[in-house]
């Protein structure tokens, strides 16, 4: 079984984010960095190069020998979007999403152009209900 590439780093999530470009996603990066640390009361860790998470799990997959450790909140600033991965727990959130203005969603995870898309509050709320979900979900099995 192949080993894990995605696994927590010595690396400084704001010297990472600090290099991002355009400045306007290394701008709207430092913001999800403290919107994240204040939601979760944790400090970010760099997860591979490029994504920043927040607090961790174990797991073991129950389709095959897979287990290794995951942020339970996360984001990245990839190329076309920001990325916010971990976005469980939001499937009866609905109403939210539809207050958050333009995005799109994949199962697990949100993608934003640009925080100025997206209504910050909403968007705080929703990480948090995320957060939230996961910690209990996760942590307790």
């Amino acid at each position: 079984m192949a080993e894990l590439k995605t696994k927590p780093t010595k690396l400084k999530a704001t010297d990472f984010l600090k290099t991002i470009e355009p400045k306007e996603k290394r701008e709207d990066s430092l913001v999800l960095l403290k919107m994240y640390e204040k939601i979760t009361g944790k400090k970010p860790v760099m997860w591979g190069t490029s994504i920043v998470g927040f607090d961790m799990y174990h797991y073991q997959s129950e389709r095959s020998a897979q287990k290794g450790d995951w942020p339970l909140a996360a984001f990245s600033p990839r190329k076309q979007t920001l990325t916010l991965y971990a976005m469980m727990g939001n499937e009866n959130n609905q109403a939210l999403f539809k207050k958050l203005g333009k995005h799109t969603t994949s199962k697990g995870c949100l993608y934003i152009k640009r925080l100025s898309d997206v209504d910050q509050k909403v968007l705080a709320e929703l990480i948090k209900i995320s957060y939230r979900y996961s910690k209990a979900k996760l942590t307790s099995t």
